[in-house]
């Protein structure tokens, strides 16, 4: 009898070894790794470097950005679309990348819809529109003046093709009517250097990528896409003060997981970032750069999404844009 309990027991506690080695670690347990699908620089890379150390902070795991620029951010978010559903590698989308980007890619890698599980929106900023200070206008209704004047021979920049930099401007064509070329770089960044050398004329440009040149004299902001004016340059016109009514862009980013990622961690993800962005001093130092935080439920992301698809698509269409 003293054998057969001691095989039970041994059964016993070799079930019970069996069933602790089953229990998945608790989240997070290593690494997590947020991809920014542009270059260092812009508001992307800008909001993922805010949130990275914030999280490794409170989560107890360090949580690194990971830059995958290429293909007007559209690389970075399908590597993250087909990595392991597990929480570890997450994405910070844009408009650009998760809305704009259904409408401007034939052949686009991942669904935004399909592929994704919205954590919650960060933040989001405005587009400015910027100029070199040896550009002649002044103004919106200078430029396109000066656009309609010699149709086809002004040129811009842009964050690459289908970028909200990009629809922004496509937006004022398709409204105004004016020619204007197109050059598409590989980011914010390296768009803006080129607009501060002279190369390019002017630019849509996230606001916070742009602040300290237009501070410092190198840029001259004409415009801001919001339907407010920014805090920070009150004495820059809306767009739709300049004479274009109702004309409005906003420039959101947040998180996403790939989908399928458990409901309870992308429950604990959202807590920690709507936590994290809505804290004092986030709220300061993005405000300071042109950024509002935000944080919302994922349900309510996935709806803005959706609606963002929809509206770009629609401008993408009355603009005559054909996908790539």
């Amino acid at each position: 009898m003293t054998g057969i309990v001691r095989a039970l027991a041994l059964i016993a506690a070799a079930l019970g070894f069996s069933a602790a080695l089953a229990q998945p670690d608790p989240y997070p347990s290593r690494q997590v790794k947020i991809v920014v699908g542009f270059p260092p620089g812009g508001i992307n890379d800008i909001v993922a470097r805010v949130l990275g150390v914030r999280m490794t902070e409170s989560m107890g795991q360090p949580v690194l950005v990971e830059n995958r620029p290429g293909a007007s951010g559209t690389i970075g978010v399908d590597y993250v679309a087909k990595s392991k559903p597990d929480g570890y590698t997450l994405v910070l989308g844009s408009v650009s990348n998760m809305a704009m980007a259904m409408s401007q890619f034939k052949s686009l890698p991942y669904d935004t819809l399909r592929d994704f599980a919205p954590v919650t929106l960060a933040a989001a900023a405005p587009n400015i529109l910027v100029a070199h200070p040896g550009f002649a206008p002044k103004s919106v209704k200078e430029l396109i003046e000066l656009s309609k004047q010699k149709p086809g021979v002004l040129a811009y920049g842009s964050a690459g093709s289908g970028t909200s930099n990009h629809l922004t401007v496509e937006l004022l064509k398709s409204i105004t009517g004016v020619d204007i070329v197109h050059v598409p770089y590989k980011g914010d960044a390296p768009a803006v250097q080129d607009t501060v050398g002279g190369q390019i004329p002017f630019m849509f440009a996230t606001l916070p990528v742009v602040l300290q040149h237009i501070r410092g004299g190198k840029l001259r902001a004409l415009a801001v896409s919001s339907i407010k004016r920014s805090a920070l340059l009150p004495e820059v016109p809306t767009v739709s003060e300049s004479g274009i009514a109702n004309f409005e862009v906003s420039v959101w980013v947040g998180i996403l997981a790939p989908a399928g990622t458990p409901k309870e961690i992308v429950a604990r993800l959202n807590a920690e970032i709507v936590r994290i962005v809505n804290t004092p001093a986030v709220r300061e130092h993005l405000a300071g750069l042109g950024v509002e935080s935000f944080g919302n439920a994922p349900e309510q992301f996935a709806q803005i999404i959706a609606a963002d698809i929809a509206k770009w698509g629609q401008v993408a269409k009355r603009a005559g844009i054909q996908p790539n």
